[in-house]
């Protein structure tokens, strides 16, 4: 099922954390100028922590070592007790742990320094983080405490396995439920409508849940286990993903994790089909739906996860086409083309030549120039190396803390 490098065991001392604490680089100074090592020079106050953590994780998908700057940033960001919030202009001042500390920013961070190597102890710190703010239904809420969400949970699912941790055996102490318990419970089963089985809800509430597609995706790439970056699959049977089989049993109970995975990228495909290959987003006020680039690529990304190749290859076809508007909508975004540069890769496109873009070139551009050469990654002491790893799966997200916001605040139902 999961094809991963191996990761090494989390063994820097607490001292070697403390002096990349103590060296963090300097905040934010003024308006519209980047700090040292972070990409983008929109103001990082919504989404500083998981633009920088795609951005290194498309890097390393594709070979690019990214500079050392880059990586120095994003472990400053770390808050002492091993969470991130999603940007801090001052780093000697403490976080809030009940409202200024992320899921999604610290799972994101987690999987670009488990990617990147040379970050251990950070890492290490970020694990223990996460396994304390599990709730005991076995998710994660956006904040410490807050009511389990898809998007949260699936993203710390990709933390944990992105660190070398099986996300079936991390469980809330008190309950004994898994990410995977948590996940289930919010997916559409045989008592919703034909068209939105197999579809998640944002989070449970009171009424009927409703399909959202943010968290579909992300969840889809999640009960495979995996996160943001994976080895691409390659081609595969050509086989459409399986529906939710709704003959019979039905109920969550009954699902396995990659059952769940199939019935939502079944769901997924079916609804891009009917949209031109591409999902779509109602933004208020608008007169209609726009295109979705991002929800768009975590879908190509999940359906690649999930070896269905074929069904990658038409919305990734569309992305890729110069009508679609996908690069000026991601054009100087380093969030917006480490989405676009990860969702080709795992589809088998090549995000050098993406359309008449090379997007790995514009995200460099973004930043600080990266390594000429990649080298072997090892901290010398107990690094975690690179890591990529296959579940079947894909996505998430695709949801910033700045794509994540603004998405959930327009489709939560």
């Amino acid at each position: 099922m999961n094809v991963r490098r191996s990761v090494a065991a989390l063994a820097i001392s607490a001292a070697l954390c403390a002096t990349a604490a103590a060296t963090a680089p300097a905040a934010f100074a003024d308006a519209g100028k980047r700090p040292e090592g972070l990409y983008g020079t929109k103001d990082p106050k919504f989404d500083g922590v998981w633009r920088q953590s795609l951005a290194l994780l498309a890097q390393d998908a594709v070979g690019v070592k990214p500079a050392k700057s880059a990586i120095d940033w994003l472990a400053g960001q770390q808050c002492a007790d091993g969470g991130f919030a999603a940007y801090r202009a001052d780093t000697g001042k403490a976080c809030d742990p009940k409202k200024g500390e992320f899921t999604d920013a610290t799972s994101a961070a987690m999987q670009a320094l488990a990617a990147v190597g040379g970050r251990s102890a950070a890492v290490e710190k970020g694990v223990g983080w996460l396994k304390r703010s599990q709730n005991e239904d076995g998710g994660w809420g956006m904040n410490p405490g807050g009511t389990s969400d898809a998007n949260s949970t699936s993203a710390a699912v990709g933390a944990l396995a992105a660190t070398g941790l099986d996300p079936a055996e991390v469980a809330a102490a008190a309950s004994g439920k898994t990410p995977y318990d948590a996940l289930l419970g919010l997916q559409l089963d045989c008592s919703a409508k034909a068209g939105q089985r197999g579809a998640f809800a944002y989070t449970s509430g009171k009424g009927k849940p409703a399909a959202n597609d943010l968290a579909t995706v992300s969840a889809a790439l999640a009960t495979r286990g995996s996160g943001f970056a994976f080895a691409p699959v390659g081609k595969d049977d050509g086989k459409s993903p399986e529906p939710l089989a709704c003959e019979g049993k039905g109920g969550a109970d009954d699902r396995t994790p990659e059952d769940a995975s199939e019935a939502a990228l079944a769901y997924l495909s079916t609804t891009m089909s009917g949209n031109g290959m591409h999902l779509k987003s109602a933004t208020p006020g608008a007169a209609k739906a726009q295109p979705d680039f991002g929800a768009t690529a975590d879908a190509i990304m999940a359906l690649a996860a999930g070896q269905h190749s074929a069904a990658a290859a038409r919305p990734l076809q569309w992305l890729q086409g110069k009508d679609s508007g996908a690069t000026a909508w991601a054009k100087d975004d380093p969030g917006a083309l480490a989405k676009l540069v990860l969702a080709a890769h795992a589809a088998g496109g090549d995000p050098r030549h993406f359309g008449d873009a090379d997007l790995v070139e514009q995200l460099n551009a973004t930043g600080p120039k990266p390594v000429e050469k990649q080298d072997a990654k090892d901290d010398g002491g107990g690094g975690t190396g690179s890591v990529w790893w296959i579940v079947g799966s894909c996505a998430v997200a695709g949801v910033g803390i700045g794509f994540l916001l603004s998405g959930r605040k327009r489709q939560q139902l």
